[in-house]
């Protein structure tokens, strides 16, 4: 997502995810189970669900959010 190649992320929606919203993606380590500091801000540009893309087959409650980076 740093790159700037990925512009889209699955995600539960248990945020209620609007198009507008900014993210403040912070970046985890797993194997030291710790944030490295890392964090990336992006803007949701839309938001996919399954009643508006049953063509996906989202299982309910999940979306795909359209980003942009935030300057």
């Amino acid at each position: 997502m740093a790159s700037g190649k990925k512009t889209f992320e699955f995600h539960l929606n248990d945020r209620v995810f609007l198009a507008g919203h900014v993210l403040l993606l912070r970046e985890y380590n797993p194997p030291t189970q710790s944030y490295t500091g890392q964090i990336l801000r992006r803007k949701i540009i839309c938001v996919l669900e399954n009643n508006e893309a049953e063509e996906f087959r989202l299982k309910p409650g999940y979306c795909i959010m359209g980003l942009e980076e935030v300057g």
